[in-house]
């Protein structure tokens, strides 16, 4: 029986999309397509290992890219599109509606619909992807499904995701702590649990996914009790162009001091923050942590970076309940960027962890394991891999 799984992540102005075997992990196909909207959108992929690229045509978007994928870059191999059992589609906001991943019929299609007030960039597009789907692979309409990014924190306990307002903004308009990143740290959670060789219901760690986007993951018995993102992804640790956390006054302020309108001051904390804000030049980690020695504004924007990571991994050590397993690092900048987990570690240093200077330059571009010291406390870089869960649960929920 084929394994083959689509799985498509859609974004509002892009759509990354993979053909991956759900039991060895193994990627056919992967690909990008984006600058939707634009001029130039584009789309590149790579079938079992050979490179192409073609520009879609002014002003695509989702549907010329799905339309691309199954006239142009499947029929190259007309097995692939034959062998594919189901659709995997990442969705960022469940809501408190989904806890787990589930087939999409019109009521799970209804449910995503409710939580775009709590992702508005991200869950639009994603209905788009679905919709798309069902037309372009008719034959596969009963066997998409949605891999929420919320669905593993859905175990937070009420202390955790609760925000001190009044309970009627929750009871009547769902405002709490939701979480992302989620379907990363499930799956840091169980590799995490197979390197040190423990039943995951035993597993207290702390997981740190870093990238454009970040987030950091308090993990007990194997379930999610505390996480870094709120009832958006705005919320938590700085970022690529994300603020984070602020004092709530600051809108207050850019409103009635600055003149800013609401739009304004959405795209100042989503749009302009973040690393991009406090170099005033780039939201790229890559040139901050290459400029980090010299320039004064890269300094700045990578301490404020770390010094966030390391302040909610200290927090988090409360909702270990006595025992830490493990420190781990993943995501983009997680898994590549010596130097950040160097001064996170460094700013950990009461808690036990001490770098292993070697073990921690080895860990990038794949390279993985333990970076701190023997009989120091444990910190380990684990890629992350989530469409290999996406393609894991499609391929499970379609038999």
């Amino acid at each position: 029986m084929s394994k083959l799984v689509l799985i498509l992540n859609c974004g509002s102005s892009s759509l990354k999309f993979a053909v991956m075997d759900a039991t060895t992990g193994e990627d056919m196909l992967s690909g990008l397509a984006e600058c939707f909207n634009l001029d130039d959108a584009r789309i590149k992929w790579k079938l079992h290992g050979v490179k192409g690229e073609a520009m879609l045509g002014a002003g695509a978007a989702h549907q010329a890219a799905l339309d691309h994928i199954v006239s142009q870059i499947l029929p190259q191999d007309p097995s692939l599109a034959e062998q594919l059992v189901a659709i995997g589609h990442r969705i960022v906001h469940g809501g408190e509606q989904f806890s787990r991943s589930v087939r999409i019929d019109d009521a799970v299609i209804a449910g995503i619909e409710a939580a775009i007030p709590f992702a508005p960039l991200h869950n639009p597009a994603h209905l788009i992807g679905i919709r798309a789907a069902l037309q372009v692979f008719p034959a596969l309409a009963n066997k998409n499904v949605a891999v929420f990014d919320t669905a593993f924190h859905q175990t937070l306990p009420q202390e955790a995701y609760l925000y001190a307002l009044p309970h009627t903004l929750y009871r009547e308009h769902g405002i709490r702590r939701y979480g992302a990143h989620g379907t990363s740290h499930r799956f840091i959670a169980e590799e995490t649990a197979k390197a040190l060789g423990k039943p995951l219901a035993e597993l207290n760690m702390i997981n740190c996914h870093l990238g454009n986007g970040a987030s950091v993951c308090a993990v007990r018995n194997g379930e999610s009790v505390d996480t870094s993102m709120g009832l958006t992804p705005l919320e938590g640790l700085a970022m690529g162009t994300r603020s984070g956390d602020i004092d709530p006054a600051v809108v207050f302020f850019m409103h009635d001091q600055l003149g800013f309108s609401v739009d304004k001051i959405n795209h100042v904390l989503t749009r302009e923050s973040g690393l991009l804000g406090l170099t005033e030049v780039s939201s790229d980690c890559r040139y901050v942590t290459s400029n980090y020695p010299q320039e004064e504004h890269a300094k700045r924007a990578l301490d404020v970076f770390t010094y966030r990571v390391a302040k909610y991994v200290g927090a988090y050590a409360a909702a270990m309940e006595g025992r830490l397993d493990a420190l781990v690092f993943t995501g983009g900048i997680g898994e590549n960027a010596a130097l950040v987990r160097e001064l996170v570690l460094g700013r950990l240093a009461l808690f036990g962890f001490k770098v292993d200077e070697a073990a921690n330059a080895a860990a990038v571009l794949g390279g993985e394991g333990r970076i701190t010291a023997e009989g120091s406390r444990l910190a380990l870089v684990i890629p992350t891999n989530e469409e290999l869960v996406i393609a894991r649960d499609a391929l499970a929920l379609v038999g």
